[in-house]
């Protein structure tokens, strides 16, 4: 039977099939969002100062003056984070085997393998070419004690640099993948039960630098590294000092500081902030620019600049909650329960206090090298009293593990996010008091069932009331948030989650963020009677975190009162730093925002946008969000008013020019939709929705033969667009090409395997084939 006659009687169940399937156009992605009617400030926000590359001169420079150090550095976990495998000036220790042995998937075999000298992994799936990923880049090297790993990284057609989905775990030795944004069963080893597709980063799409434009990992997984979109060549361009951490990862900008030196200068000024006299929370912020989850405030930062103009860390507890109410790690976290530790919030301690930042080896408090973590002088050096007889404190014989202050106050903690299949455990940074009951509760292991796997927590519990009798309480803030679980009453609850004389920020941060999650809305008329005072006494907090979230909490709630909004007004006014405050406030309004639109809650977060947009009027990101929880619920004219004032704003947004599209074609206005969808290729042409959606809107004009190289286009450039395999199914079955109308709603469906249309369309293509 020729192709054209199966086509012909396949096509009475096609066109039964075609009035379930569904041709939507796709929006643009954005970024946090709000709507202005009276401005709470008119000022221009100031651009953040980050120094200029030319500024940076180098690793290479330092060493010839600074032997020691650099030496110590070379042989560090920072010296050696990364690399580019078989390059001499910038090689790394590949501990993953490219020996060619495969790594077998359900419906793919993956070969990592040296080719000439170079590392890749060759992609083979039956019917398909082989295709090749380059190395380009290897991510760490199993160095942490708690479980190391090594990840990879390739150059994309689009000029990003992206990981690949094959890890390899030095503990487990199996290669594994992160399965978070498909079937979030964590790092999984790769089983022949696993699908390619079940790795959340296939197709490579989550690249290395701070661009909010794709998935990303920040750029901490390297020196000095920046992505950005080039105008002329209509790419992205990243740009990458080192894969290693370098000197000035750490220093800034050194290349006046090397100018001052060669010049022979004698002056104080070196050209260099010197970290050894940096205060206490200046000191803890250099190590955070890479060891805290971080909130993007702004774009443009690099080593040497003021962290907190352009990220905030406490405010990364909103939505998310990584942290338990005392600070420790819930989900996955890096090193930032630091600032819910005891010894940081009323003591000196600093990252530097037991960290040598060179060697990266371990040491006292007065720089003493130790010879690691279990060696107790790296606390007893401040807690004198300790040392002297070690069994009266932990009850356990001085010589054991018991005995070691690290393996109760500092326990490795796998990194719950992640499951258990892969060993990835961090060491708790909150230097936190063991309490079995309480650890239980807030799902962590905790340091006691970590030895004593075999004791209940009830056991554990009474033998720690036993030996110790009643414990330290906690601070009050975080008291509060523990004894507010489980509490509806709104009066009695904002009493116990609002603590504006604590001076633990990330504690009155969490309370905070929970109240907002769990009583707030918008315009609210009746709220308890303390909340606006405490509400206002936070938001003279001296941390910028807390100031931004009590101002957007008492905007939201009760911005539409004359008072608060005199005092919101008065607050800004009186800010030193109102830009680094309304971006924070703003973020805070947009995510609320963004919540109630993921909820349906389409007049909450139209509110919510609004209130942002009072904070920073005319913010374009802001614009484009309002104008999608206004596409919600079919309301298109607000929408394209909110997209085009978003593009009055910022006439560079190729993700608002499609959801002009959107809204246009929605409209039924399919020439203006087009164009829309053109200028947003113009303004970058790497970009897949819009080449998607014209082939979208041809397909549903039934101009098959049309649609389909935009759509090949769209797939070109995002092979992880499930919508796009299988509309152009659609159109292979329309041309008789029945084997690849197949081929593609496979695809379709290894992406997306809950898409119903796509289902039946590969059982009608399975019954011709019969």
């Amino acid at each position: 039977m020729t192709r054209r006659r199966v086509a012909q009687r396949l096509a009475p169940r096609l066109a039964q099939l075609a009035a379930l399937f569904t041709f939507a156009a796709c929006t643009g992605e954005s970024t946090p969002a709000t709507d202005a009617t009276t401005p709470l400030s008119t000022a221009a926000l100031e651009t953040p100062v980050s120094p200029p590359a030319s500024a940076f001169a180098g690793t290479e420079s330092c060493a010839s003056c600074h032997a020691e150090q650099s030496s110590a550095w070379r042989a560090s976990t920072h010296g050696n984070a990364g690399g580019i495998p078989g390059s001499r000036s910038n090689n790394v220790r590949v501990i993953a085997p490219f020996n060619g042995a495969p790594i077998r998937f359900a419906d793919a075999t993956v070969i990592p393998r040296q080719n000439a000298g170079r590392y890749e992994f060759v992609v083979q799936r039956e019917g398909e070419r082989d295709t090749s990923y380059a190395v380009t880049g290897v991510i760490g090297g199993g160095h942490m004690q708690g479980g190391g790993t090594q990840g990879f990284v390739t150059n994309w057609m689009d000029g990003s640099v992206r990981f690949l989905p094959f890890d390899w775990s030095k503990d487990s030795r199996t290669w594994f993948c992160n399965t978070g944004t498909r079937t979030n069963a964590g790092w999984q080893p790769v089983t022949r039960s696993m699908r390619l597709a079940d790795c959340g980063d296939w197709p490579p799409m989550r690249i290395l630098g701070d661009e909010p434009r794709f998935s990303n990992c920040q750029s901490c997984h390297g020196s000095n590294i920046s992505v950005r979109f080039d105008d002329t060549k209509k790419q992205w361009r990243t740009d990458i000092a080192s894969f290693a951490v370098n000197c000035e990862s750490c220093h800034g900008p050194a290349a006046r500081h090397v100018q001052l030196m060669k010049q022979g200068s004698t002056s104080a000024d070196i050209g260099l902030v010197a970290l050894a006299t940096l205060s206490k929370d200046e000191s803890v912020a250099t190590c955070m620019g890479c060891h805290a989850l971080k909130t993007r405030l702004t774009s443009g930062y690099t080593p040497g600049a003021q962290l907190t103009d352009f990220y905030s860390v406490a405010l990364s507890q909103l939505g998310d909650t990584p942290f338990t109410p005392d600070g420790r790690t819930r989900t996955f976290a890096y090193q930032e329960g630091h600032y819910a530790s005891d010894c940081y919030r009323n003591g000196g301690m600093t990252c530097a206090s037991c960290h040598d930042p060179h060697s990266q080896g371990y040491r006292t408090v007065t720089g003493e090298p130790i010879p690691g973590r279990v060696d107790d002088r790296q606390c007893t050096s401040c807690h004198a009293s300790k040392r002297e007889n070690v069994s009266l404190h932990t009850k356990h014989p001085a010589k054991s593990t018991g005995s070691n202050c690290v393996s109760c106050h500092m326990p490795y903690e796998q990194q719950h996010e992640l499951g258990r299949a892969i060993r990835y455990g961090r060491s708790d940074h909150t230097i936190a008091i063991p309490r079995a009951a309480l650890d239980s509760s807030l799902g962590l292991v905790g340091s006691c069932r970590s030895c004593h796997a075999t004791m209940s927590v009830q056991e554990l519990e009474a033998q720690t009331r036993r030996w110790w009798g009643t414990l330290k309480p906690h601070e009050p803030a975080v008291a509060g948030i523990l004894a507010a679980r489980g509490n509806s009453d709104v009066a009695t609850a904002t009493s116990q989650l609002l603590h504006p004389t604590s001076r633990n920020a990330m504690a009155q941060v969490a309370g905070m963020a929970e109240w907002l999650d769990r009583f707030a809305q918008p315009r609210m008329e009746s709220v308890p009677a303390t909340l606006e005072a405490q509400l206002t006494q936070l938001a003279d907090s001296p941390d910028l975190d807390v100031q931004a979230l009590a101002l957007a909490t008492l905007h939201y709630t009760r911005g539409h009162d004359r008072g608060v909004r005199r005092t919101l007004e008065q607050h800004l006014e009186q800010a030193p730093r109102q830009s680094a405050l309304r971006r924070r406030w703003a973020m805070v309004l947009g995510g609320l925002g963004d919540a109630a639109r993921e909820a349906g809650n389409t007049a909450a977060a139209v509110a919510a946008y609004r209130a942002a947009l009072q904070v920073i009027p005319n913010a374009a990101p802001l614009l484009v969000n309002l104008g999608l929880a206004h596409a919600a619920v079919g309301d298109m004219p607000s929408a394209l008013s909110a997209y085009r004032a978003s593009l009055q704003s910022d006439p560079r947004q190729p993700l608002a020019e499609v959801n002009v599209g959107v809204a246009l074609e929605q409209g039924g206005d399919l020439e203006g939709a087009r164009g829309a969808y053109e200028r947003a290729i113009s303004l970058d042409p790497t970009l897949a929705l819009p080449y998607l959606n014209i082939g979208t809107t041809l397909l549903r004009s039934e101009r098959a033969a049309e649609a389909r190289p935009w759509l090949e286009q769209a797939l070109a450039r995002d092979p992880g667009l499930a919508t796009a395999h299988f509309q152009l199914a659609l159109v292979f079955v329309q041309s008789g090409e029945l084997a690849k109308a197949e081929q593609s709603v496979k695809r379709s469906l290894a992406l997306d395997a809950a898409n119903g249309e796509a289902v039946k369309l590969l059982e009608a293509l399975r019954e011709a084939r019969r």
